[in-house]
């Protein structure tokens, strides 16, 4: 007898479980879809591209020039004294070290303007994000990269980046 009240009271609870999981409502969403194809990602990311080009073109010519100072210096070796030829030497290496810190500020620089535009579209996104919730009655959003196989029904993907499109056009990078 004990066991059997025991049982009931057991599947009752799962009973009670499984309608209680049954009811709760999940979503799934790409979160790289979405900062990359949105009108303000696409934006952040041409300039951020734009910018990246840019120094690599200026710091390419750059660098070619340094070299082609080396070379001269080369060549000019055996036709000046130690002295001039230790001092042009050390010249082109305070020149190579200037080169070597400003290529790598303006590197530091495009990874921080990346993390901010980043930060500032996620934070645009959240509220978007939860009202849909609200409006939608959803228990779970989780990321796209999660989900092994899901009902694409339950794809909320393109319906958030329409309204981060709409209430978010733009995104402005220092």
């Amino acid at each position: 007898m004990k066991y059997l009240v025991k049982f009931f009271v057991v599947t009752f609870l799962f009973l009670i479980y499984t309608h209680a999981s049954a009811e709760q409502k999940i979503a799934y969403l790409d979160m790289k879809f979405v900062l990359n194809n949105s009108k303000a990602g696409k934006g952040a990311q041409d300039f951020l591209q734009k910018s990246f080009k840019e120094n690599q073109k200026k710091f390419l010519d750059e660098e070619n020039a340094l070299k082609k100072k080396e070379n001269d210096l080369l060549a000019q070796k055996t036709i000046l004294t130690k002295k001039e030829y230790q001092k042009k030497s050390d010249d082109l290496r305070k020149k190579v070290i200037d080169y070597q810190s400003q290529r790598r500020t303006a590197l530091e620089k495009i990874t921080s303007q990346r993390a901010e535009a980043r930060q500032k579209l996620l934070e645009k996104l959240d509220p978007i994000m939860k009202t849909y919730i609200k409006e939608n009655d959803i228990s779970l959003i989780i990321d796209r990269k999660n989900v092994l196989m899901g009902n694409t029904n339950l794809d909320i993907t393109n319906i958030i980046v329409e309204k981060l499109n709409k209430e978010f056009p733009s995104l402005s990078i220092k």
